[in-house]
């Protein structure tokens, strides 16, 4: 099996899941699969693919699992209720090769409450499948001697620098078996540098900290649940603070654009989180702003936290925390190029929300390539309301 355990995923899905029982429990939603490699066919795979996620659906979890998510102070107890009772159901997912052009068509339509989780095991599945099938044997000695000299560059930092480096790399893993090995190589050689792990299963087999708070398909289905779309972004923060009252205070800051978070973003909301998280786009610029507006809000930037997940490696991550060290505390998740860097290009996957509660939803980043939506009118739209150039469509 790809996936041994439902707590195989991100915590900010359990986070997020929360949210959705206590305030969204009827949403409805679509989600789309997209393959951004090009030259990659991932149809002869479908099979195998579909495989892994009927597996998956077999699946529940188990009581060690429930009590390990009860431990943590922000999840509620009739959350993981909840989760004792539930489970996959395949009739919410479709897999299929794609009618007009080489390539693999998933889609997943049903309640948000009940298919929240298919995201990230789909997508590590997706990954898994591939690299099995082309690379059947893996040099895994590559992946050590990359590994090694990732974690030389960071024990060759002086004592008094402060960084610390996160795992945020489960959905394009070369595999769990890999995955596995890369969490308990850095607790083992760089503990005092290793915050720990995005992936909740990975996170209570090595006792190290699960990382994570919200992520767009969060901002995007407020598109469609908030009083109007101009508010979303500030009804999505106001629910967040009223489910959690001060925990997981990170805020993510590209859904519109860094522009319209910076205008939503007021004092209230720069006292009431604990910091921003960067995830496309130029990072030492959108660094700078940040720092900027938490001074014009009279907010001291060096009590706020910057976390920085964007298409990172180590030597990338090192160069930001210089340029803001002292300045503002900073931490770094880094995804593929820690669980899926062995000398073979990844492939870079990704699932979306495009529709909730049978309306359009859509992400605009920074950078281009990186905005979705399945709808041009209800795009440009979004943008005319928040006051967004026009940016290209993934």
């Amino acid at each position: 099996m790809i996936i041994e355990s439902l707590l195989d995923t991100d915590l900010y899905k359990f986070t997020m899941m929360q949210v959705v029982l206590h305030h969204f429990p009827g949403a409805q939603v679509e989600y789309v699969f997209k393959c951004r490699t090009e030259g990659v066919d991932l149809a002869p795979h479908a099979g195998e693919i579909r495989a892994g996620i009927s597996d998956l659906c077999k699946m529940r979890f188990r009581d060690d699992e429930l009590a390990y998510l009860r431990g943590p102070r922000f999840m509620k107890s009739d959350f993981v209720d909840f989760l004792g009772l539930f489970h996959f159901n395949e009739k919410y997912i479709r897999v299929e090769p794609s009618a007009d052009a080489p390539g693999l068509d998933i889609s997943i339509r049903g309640p948000w409450l009940h298919t929240i989780m298919y995201e990230i095991p789909v997508l590590a599945i997706v990954s898994e499948v591939y690299f099995r099938r082309t690379q059947p044997k893996p040099d895994l000695a590559e992946g050590r001697r990359r590994l090694k000299a990732k974690i030389d560059q960071v024990r060759a930092l002086e004592p008094g620098f402060t960084f610390r480096i996160s795992d945020y790399g489960t959905r394009r893993r070369f595999s769990r078996t890999w995955h596995d090995e890369v969490i308990g190589t850095f607790k083992r050689e760089i503990p005092d540098r290793f915050a720990g792990t995005s992936n909740v299963w990975l996170a209570m087999k090595h006792g190290v900290t699960p990382l994570g708070t919200m992520a767009h398909e969060y901002m995007q289905a407020c598109q469609a649940l908030g009083p109007r779309l101009r508010d979303s972004q500030i009804y999505a923060f106001d629910v967040w603070a009223k489910e959690y009252r001060g925990d997981l205070g990170i805020a993510i800051s590209d859904t519109y654009g860094t522009d319209a978070f910076l205008r939503d973003f007021d004092m209230y909301f720069c006292k009431l989180f604990d910091g921003a998280r960067h995830d496309s786009a130029d990072p030492f610029a959108w660094g700078e702003r940040i720092i900027e507006h938490y001074r014009r809000n009279r907010v001291d930037p060096r009590t706020k936290t910057l976390i920085f997940s964007d298409q990172l490696s180590v030597p990338l991550a090192i160069d930001i925390a210089r340029r803001f060290q002292g300045r503002a505390l900073t931490s770094f998740g880094i995804g593929t190029n820690l669980t899926n860097d062995l000398g073979y290009e990844p492939i870079n996957i990704v699932i979306k929300m495009t529709e909730c509660n049978g309306q359009p939803v859509a992400k605009v980043s920074d950078a281009p390539g990186k905005t979705v939506s399945k709808d041009p009118g209800y795009l440009a739209y979004l943008r005319q309301v928040f006051g967004l150039e026009k940016t290209e469509v993934d």
